[in-house]
Parts: structure tokens; C-alpha cells; sequence
């Protein structure tokens, strides 16, 4: 076990360095809606999304275009990281209301 640790370490450091560079990005929900409903990112960088949910419900961040699911709570806020991702256009939508919280990540 004292071997397997430094290991375990070693292997995570980069990933976690990576991640403290990674640009940040915030979506909002409010009135069960994304704000902006447009979000741009750059192309071939993973980034951090923070989504803030001001609703009195909860909501899942979901995608069908990219790998991302993430709950958030009523009245609060949690991080995710997404990416990279080629140029293009990319839909995100609110698991428990898609008839209005829906968005697009533009990848430029």
C-alpha cells in the first residue's frame, strides 16, 4: 500500500495541474433557461464550466453532442470539466425542463 500511493500520486499531479490552467466559463439557470444561451469557448482546449442554478429546483446539465452530465442543486453552484473539443457547434440542454433550458457551446 505505501508503494501504491506515490504511485497513485504521481499519476493524478498532471491532471490536477491541468486542470488549475484550465479557462473558466459560466453558464446561469434561471427561470429554467441558460444564460447566455450562446456560450463561446475556444477550439481544442478543455475548460472548467461553472453552472449556477438561481432556480428553486434542481436541474441536470446534459449533452447528447458531448460527454457531460452534471446535477445542480437548487440555489447553488457546482464546476465541471469539459473538452476538448473541435470547432463546431455543440447542444446542451437541462435534463428536467429541455423544453426551455436549452444552449450551444460554439467552438471557434
Amino acid at each position: 500500500m505505501k508503494r501504491l500511493l506515490p504511485f497513485v500520486l504521481a499519476m493524478l499531479l498532471p491532471l490536477l495541474a491541468g486542470a488549475a490552467d484550465a479557462p473558466s466559463y459560466t453558464l446561469t439557470l434561471k427561470d429554467h433557461r441558460y444564460q447566455p444561451s450562446e456560450l463561446r469557448i475556444p477550439a481544442n482546449v478543455r475548460i472548467k464550466l461553472e453552472l449556477i442554478n438561481q432556480d428553486p429546483s434542481q436541474e441536470e446539465f446534459e449533452s447528447d453532442d458531448f460527454p457531460a452530465e452534471k446535477i445542480v442543486m437548487p440555489n447553488s453552484r457546482t464546476s465541471l470539466f469539459i473538452g476538448p473539443f473541435k470547432p463546431g457547434r455543440y447542444r446542451f440542454y437541462g435534463d428536467f425542463h429541455q423544453p426551455t433550458a436549452q444552449g450551444t457551446l460554439v467552438v471557434e
